[in-house]
């Protein structure tokens, strides 16, 4: 798991500043852009493409997202 995941054309990753919050730059991350922002999961810690699928380990467990980290799903 990492910090940062390339997905397609996008580079997604943990913002940083905030690590509730992911960011994605599709310019080899010259700029950076909000994905999501949120608090109700907790920071991220980790991010893996998982083929269909993004992981994101978090501070309140493990969550799956089918949409590029748009919207997030506890995994039970």
């Amino acid at each position: 798991m990492g910090q940062m995941i390339n997905r397609g054309k996008e580079i997604i990753r943990i913002s940083p500043k905030q690590q509730n919050k992911l960011e994605y730059s599709t310019n080899d991350g010259r700029t950076w852009n909000t994905r999501y922002s949120g608090s109700s999961y907790g920071d991220f810690q980790d991010l893996t493409d998982n083929g269909k699928e993004i992981l994101g380990q978090t501070t309140k467990g493990l969550y799956y997202s089918t949409n590029d980290g748009r919207t997030w799903n506890k995994r039970s």
